[in-house]
């Protein structure tokens, strides 16, 4: 199990967050996609890469990955980089039909 779908708030973010703002954003178990199996190998591959950067390595997970990385970067109210929003907006356009579910953790 790994954190394949969590973003990494920016620094300034984190600055501003108590220690158990950052606990509870890592240990986030109230969305079910805070954690997935994913291999070792897809784990270490995506590293701490946002989707300008990487995709899983099956495009048929494109989409499921994209719309989770929106939705926790919004659970979270978490900034998107102009360079990462544009990425994103690009992907969406094959995902048409693609479902954005977002619960705010706070």
């Amino acid at each position: 199990m790994g954190h394949g779908l969590l973003p990494s708030p920016c620094p300034l973010r984190r600055l501003t967050w108590t220690p158990k703002e950052r606990e509870a954003y890592t240990n986030d178990l109230d969305d079910p996609r805070a954690f997935i199996a994913v291999s070792a190998a897809s784990n270490r591959s995506k590293a701490d890469k946002d989707p300008t950067q990487w995709l899983p390595p099956y495009a048929s997970s494109w989409c499921t990955y994209v719309t989770s990385w929106i939705a926790d970067k919004t659970r979270y109210q978490l900034t998107f980089e102009p360079a990462e929003q544009t990425a994103l907006a690009e992907r969406l356009a094959i995902c048409p039909e693609q479902p954005i579910t977002i619960t705010l953790a706070r």
